[in-house]
């Protein structure tokens, strides 16, 4: 017999998975190990299971110390959770810190071997999962929402805010790349777009597409981080003050 290797071992895992599930859809089961993980070990925010249409789903609201009216959501990127210790829990929990109420979407997921064309089918489902999270907002009391989203997350973010902007106040994405570039055509409210000097390959090479992209939208600011890579590794700080500089021109 030939030996098979482990790539093709890995797409075979995703067939048979997406067979045996009948439909492109999260992998619940991984969430659900997910949450249990979360819920025990949470130590600042508060769990909340929204509905999405079809299941619940886990989100973490941390209420921010302060009297702002605005609430962030919080969107993570390819197949991790919404307490993920790189981007995720610093700026859940960094940005409550300065007063903002942030709530974090657990997003559709796939098996570990998945590649972000084999979320390309998910991307859809992440609209009911932010439409949900707005309604917690709203109910919580905050007047303004702006969503915060991460490499896939802002491929998610942005097509559900190029199909309708849900009431939306503002966007900011990092470390978005081409695959989402082409939303920002068809999205006019303020957009904050920031990546790394050292993200990855096609986040770097995107910047002009991006530019191009949201040239008609007058509020749409690019940043690029010195030295930065993909997760800010060692400089969540300055992102949280970069995206805090921005917030306060343009929030409560």
């Amino acid at each position: 017999m030939k030996h098979i290797s482990s790539i093709k071992l890995s797409l075979l895992f995703i067939i048979i998975y997406l067979l045996t599930t009948g439909t492109y859809a999260s992998d619940l089961e991984k969430e659900k190990r997910w949450r249990d993980q979360i819920v025990d070990s949470l130590m600042d925010g508060e769990a909340v299971d929204l509905p999405d249409g079809q299941h619940n789903f886990l989100a973490i609201f941390t209420e921010g110390e302060g009297t702002r009216k605005t609430g962030l959501i919080i969107m993570h990127g390819i197949g991790v959770h919404p307490d993920y210790p790189t981007i995720v829990n610093p700026l859940r929990v960094g940005l409550a810190e300065k007063g903002w109420n942030t709530l974090s979407l657990q997003l559709p997921v796939l098996p570990n071997e998945a590649t972000g064309k084999d979320y390309e089918p998910l991307i859809p489902q992440a609209s009911p999962r932010i439409k949900s999270g707005i309604e917690y907002l709203k109910q919580a009391g905050n007047k303004n929402i702006i969503i915060i989203a991460h490499s896939l997350g802002t491929v998610m973010a942005g097509q559900a805010l190029a199909n309708n902007s849900m009431g939306i106040s503002g966007f900011i994405a990092i470390g978005m790349g081409s695959s989402g570039a082409h939303y920002l055509k068809s999205i006019n409210i303020p957009v904050l777009d920031i990546f790394g000097s050292n993200d990855q390959p096609d986040v770097v090479a995107s910047e002009l597409q991006k530019l191009t992209a949201a040239s008609s939208n007058p509020d749409y600011t690019q940043i690029i981080a010195k030295d930065a890579d993909h997760f800010f590794n060692d400089q969540e700080d300055e992102l949280i003050e970069h995206i805090t500089q921005w917030l306060n021109d343009r929030t409560n």
